[in-house]
């Protein structure tokens, strides 16, 4: 991480990583809960650390008194990792921000509980109104060459609202949640799902824990603002933003290597000595109807029933973190365990032994590790989980390797820890299985298991995740370094003319729509010009010059259009090629029954959406959108293209979000492959070709080593270069043939 070097790290997040307390009539500063600051903490106490940024300031909201911070020293405000940046909310805007928008509406819908969602557009106004608060502060302190890191749900819209005033910020977000499927997070009102993706694509990299995540984000960001993908890079207008997996990891060492710390030994044997004879299960979560507590009490007690031997044998040790009491959700929730742990008390237990011990606290560190390490069995089986850190933090303590991890499917750990007991939380009789199947697991299968996980944990550390999300996030603002630069200057257009004349062959490969043409209302009205006609003769005349026009349109049109200048024409993206002086070759062997498996699906979309149409040619199938109103038309487009790619998914059919068009087409015929064709028929010294569209990406790639090429408008390219429009390129078509 050299590149960063004297340079700061902003990170931001909801709340600060340290309280302000009152102790013993002075002020000090508390570390919080959390695995955020857990991890980042981790990562800077590591001597490999130390300079990879000259300063580090941490920008939240303050739980405690603006006077309390006045007071506090400032010759102690600096930590040894961070510089503490707080911001005062006013607590009534505070309270409708977090515990009603966040908590109430962000929370349980991303963790797929929609019946728990509440709708309010006050609170949402509550929302906007923290985040532009944040981003009032940050763009008073954010100087050049900052690395600014937003953290978690609490501010989706804060990276846009830092791009808008500052478009060169270096801006990576990470969300420490899941991103859930497009089909529930839709279900938000219009105006915040727009908001929240917007917001989001303002970072320049946008992390996640898993990879079915990304996949989540990548499919909303399409369905909801149009913007494709490619290897995970979001094509924007004016921008590549980047969206990929990194998993947070856990300080392995430090966990590894409390087993011998002398604090954590006598918290084990507090444990251990009283619970000498049984096996110990543990479980411990946040108070979150997320996590699944109830469910996996439910199947202790199943467990119970189903394994009567165990019993007076066997120990569930369930300790819950308090969290968010003023949501009534969850004292609701506490209620309820409460209430489980009692029933399954009250059935199963006998004079000298209770099946559950239950507390309802918090745990220090040598306390957790005294307990992840006293354990036989380790039950985490949250409903759903962003990670568990929980999970890792236990195989990570099995410093003698053994203990069995039971793992829900449903947490974004299970990825990483392929080779626990994973299982689904809300199946009572699979975990009872499964806890029956860990209890008699043989030693050696233990540690085995234990050994792939922590060589893994190991690996990929939370020093790991710090420098991979860092790194990537450098390489993302050097990308779009390289395509800021793309734009033809004065200098690059004299370059490309001279070459062009100094040449003895050259070969000329131009787009039409779009790139000679402006788009019209209808196709059929883009008809060419007196004046384009005399420009594209002028070229094609040259003995020297092999002009080809490579385009969507149907051979007819093109031939109708064409027909007295001297010109290849390359039709439906090369299905159909004519040389000069020659009839039309087409593609042979095109089975086209394809289109009649689609032709319904296309029909069901016109009549869906007034003022679409289908343009059917030999080999594609084409949904045109462009006049009809914008909303409408691009929710539509969205709609089709998934149906579409449903529909394609293992046949050999390609889809193509083109410009206010969707086509179907035969993969593997495309505007590379013609392209190559041309070029290799006519040896030259010299190549140009121009396109604006998706389709004209196949001929870029192909062409990318000997041509130059150019993409006409705004977005993401292959190309070498870019120009605005159609006009710039008859400028530099027009300062060719002078």
């Amino acid at each position: 991480m050299e590149e960063n070097k004297s340079k700061r790290l902003i990170l931001v997040s909801n709340r600060l990583p340290f309280q302000l307390q009152e102790i013993d009539g002075t002020t000090q500063m508390v570390q919080s809960d959390g695995g955020l600051v857990t991890a980042l903490k981790s990562y800077f106490e590591q001597p490999s650390a130390k300079n990879t940024f000259e300063e580090k300031l941490w920008v939240g909201s303050a739980d405690f008194p603006e006077g309390r911070w006045k007071r506090y020293n400032s010759k102690k405000k600096n930590t040894e990792q961070f510089a503490i940046d707080p911001l005062f909310i006013e607590s009534r805007v505070y309270n409708k921000y977090y515990n009603g928008f966040c908590n109430a509406t962000l929370w349980p819908l991303f963790h797929y509980f929609p019946s728990y969602v509440v709708y309010d557009q006050d609170t949402f106004e509550s929302y906007e109104k923290v985040n532009q608060q944040f981003a009032e502060h940050l763009l008073q302190i954010i100087q050049p060459h900052d690395t600014v890191w937003i953290h978690d749900y609490q501010l989706f819209l804060l990276p846009q609202l830092i791009r808008a005033k500052v478009p060169t910020a270096r801006i990576g977000f990470f969300l420490h949640i899941p991103f859930p499927s497009y089909e529930v997070f839709r279900l938000l009102h219009r105006p915040w799902k727009e908001k929240i993706i917007r917001g989001l694509l303002g970072a320049d990299l946008v992390g996640f824990h898993t990879h079915e995540y990304v996949q989540h984000f990548l499919k909303t960001v399409r369905m909801v603002l149009g913007y494709d993908h490619q290897y995970r890079a979001i094509a924007m207008e004016d921008r590549i933003v980047k969206a990929d997996l990194f998993p947070l990891g856990v300080d392995y060492e430090k966990f590894h290597a409390s087993a011998e710390a002398e604090e954590v030994k006598r918290e084990r044997e507090k444990i251990t000595s009283n619970l000498s004879d049984k096996k110990i299960i543990f479980s411990v979560d946040r108070l979150d109807y997320t996590k699944g507590v109830t469910h996996r009490l439910q199947g202790f007690h199943r467990f119970l029933e189903k394994y009567p031997e165990w019993k007076e044998k066997v120990i569930f040790v369930l300790v819950v973190v308090p969290s968010r009491q003023i949501i009534s959700k969850y004292n609701e929730r506490r209620k309820l365990i409460e209430e489980e742990v009692g029933s399954i008390n009250g059935k199963h237990s006998t004079l000298s032994w209770q099946p559950i011990i239950y507390r309802y606290n918090h745990l220090n560190f040598n306390e957790l590790c005294a307990l992840y390490q006293a354990a036989d069995v380790a039950l985490i089986t949250p409903l759903r989980d962003g990670m568990n850190l929980v999970a890792k933090e236990f195989v990570a303590s099995c410093a003698d390797q053994q203990g069995v991890l039971i793992l829900s499917e449903l947490a974004g750990a299970a990825n990483e820890l392929s080779e626990a007991l994973l299982v689904n939380p809300l199946d009572e009789n699979e975990l009872a299985e499964a806890i029956s199947q860990a209890l008699v697991m043989e030693p050696e299968v233990q540690r085995k298991k234990l050994a792939q996980m922590q060589n893994r944990l190991a690996g990929y550390n939370v020093v790991s995740w710090v420098n991979d999300f860092l790194h990537q996030l450098t390489d993302v603002k050097d990308r779009q370094e390289k395509e800021r630069l793309k734009f033809i200057t004065s200098a690059v257009r004299k370059e490309i003319v001279s070459d062009y004349k100094i040449a003895n062959k050259r070969n000329l490969l131009l787009d039409y729509d779009g790139t000679l043409v402006n788009f019209t209302r209808l196709p059929q009205e883009a008809v060419p010009d007196k004046r384009l006609l005399s420009l594209l003769a002028r070229l094609g005349e040259d003995p020297n010059t092999n002009l080809t026009i490579i385009s969507g349109r149907d051979a007819n049109v093109l031939e109708s259009w064409f027909k007295n200048v001297p010109v290849n024409l390359v039709a439906e993206h090369g299905a159909s090629i004519k040389r000069i002086g020659q009839g039309w070759i087409v593609e042979p062997n095109i089975d086209q029954e394809w289109k009649n498996v689609l032709r319904p699906t296309f029909e069901m979309f016109v009549t869906r959406c007034p003022g679409s149409f289908i343009e059917e040619k030999n080999h594609t199938l084409a949904w045109h959108y462009r006049n009809v109103d914008p909303e409408l038309g691009f929710i539509r487009s969205r709609e089709l293209l998934d149906s579409l790619f449903h529909l394609v998914r293992n046949v050999h059919l390609q889809v193509i979000d083109g410009n206010k068009v969707i086509e179907a087409r035969v993969a593997g015929i495309d505007k590379g492959v013609a392209a190559r064709k041309i070029v290799d028929e006519n040896e030259s010294d010299f190549i140009l070709a121009i396109g604006d569209d998706k389709t004209d990406e196949d001929m870029f790639r192909s062409l990318e080593k000997q041509a130059i090429t150019i993409k006409v408008g705004p977005g993401h390219s292959l190309a070498h270069y870019s120009v605005t429009s159609p006009n710039e390129v008859i400028a530099l078509l027009h300062e060719l043939t002078n």
